[in-house]
């Protein structure tokens, strides 16, 4: 795979309390998508986090690296259903942190079964390279769900 090097400008505005701004993807993904602190810490419609965003990316990198493991094993999926939750919290003597990312993957995956399912998904978080990121500072969990027709 070659190197690869993506690109978000951010825009910032006032204090930390107070200010908020928008973050732009140097691809034209997204364009000024708000965020501030009341939508890191809070619900705030219409408006995103850091925190949310490495969900999204997690997410991503683990729905590609699953796909990829059930393909390699001569069973393509369906349809894939993943859904992440990054946690951030309070960390002793560190402030707040990232402290967990758990995966919940759902699959069609027709000639699977759930030991195969669930060794695929073991192996798409192995090679996620967000996954290893992630495990750096922070717990991963999955759980894998083969759905049937």
């Amino acid at each position: 795979m070659p190197r690869i090097e993506r690109v978000a400008e951010l825009t910032w505005e006032g204090n930390t309390a107070r200010g908020n701004r928008t973050m732009t993807a140097g691809s034209g993904a997204f364009e000024s998508m708000p965020f501030s602190l009341p939508s890191r810490i809070e619900r705030v419609a219409g408006k995103t986090s850091p925190e949310e965003l490495l969900a999204a990316a997690h997410g991503g990198c683990f729905t590609m690296s699953l796909s990829t493991e059930l393909t390699k094993a001569g069973t393509p999926p369906e349809r894939l259903d993943v859904r992440v939750t990054v946690v951030m919290d309070e960390v002793e003597g560190k402030g707040h942190q990232v402290v967990s990312s758990h995966v919940d993957a759902r699959g069609r995956v027709p000639g699977a079964d759930a030991e195969s399912f669930a060794r695929a998904a073991t192996e798409a978080d192995e090679g996620c390279p967000l996954s290893t990121l992630i495990k750096a500072s922070a717990t991963v969990t999955f759980q894998a769900t083969l759905v049937g027709d």
